[in-house]
């Protein structure tokens, strides 16, 4: 059963870290129309790597020795956590706020975008920090794994 959700959730990974990828390159093309072109650039690479982790995380995604329920959290953190980064950056670009992130041009906004950029930037910050850790020790797991083990 665990085996067959693993695989599941690796073609999702790689399927989603693909549209992320997509979307990088489209928000690539808007770069110059944006009232803040270098935070434009930042949500353009922030979609092409975090497509591209989201790949390599689906490729070794069978390498992972977790519970279903770790799988399925982590599963949702890195979904949530890669999709919110662009989303973040693209209301930064597009309305000129994000006073998180004052090196890519972001100034302090008023209301609930700027509240709303906080909180995804700090949400998602927290949910990718967790999902590097818990992909370690389930990496670390697999490595020394008893082949007869098994996950508890």
């Amino acid at each position: 059963m665990e085996h067959n959700l693993q695989a599941k959730q690796a073609n999702y990974l790689i399927l989603l870290g693909l549209v992320l990828f997509l979307f990088g390159l489209i928000v690539g093309f808007f770069v110059q129309n944006m009232v803040n072109p270098r935070m434009a650039l930042s949500a353009h690479l922030e979609g092409v790597m975090n497509g591209m982790f989201l790949m390599l995380l689906g490729l070794i995604w069978k390498r992972l020795l977790l519970s279903t329920t770790w799988l399925n959290i982590t599963f949702g953190l890195v979904v949530y956590g890669t999709f919110a980064n662009l989303a973040a950056v693209i209301m930064a670009a597009i309305t000129g706020f994000g006073k998180m992130m004052p090196i890519a041009g972001g100034k302090g906004g008023e209301g609930i975008t700027e509240s709303a950029i906080s909180f995804l930037l700090i949400s998602l910050a927290l949910c990718m920090l967790t999902v590097c850790v818990i992909v370690i020790v389930g990496v670390y797991k697999k490595m020394n794994q008893n082949p007869n083990e098994t996950p508890k």
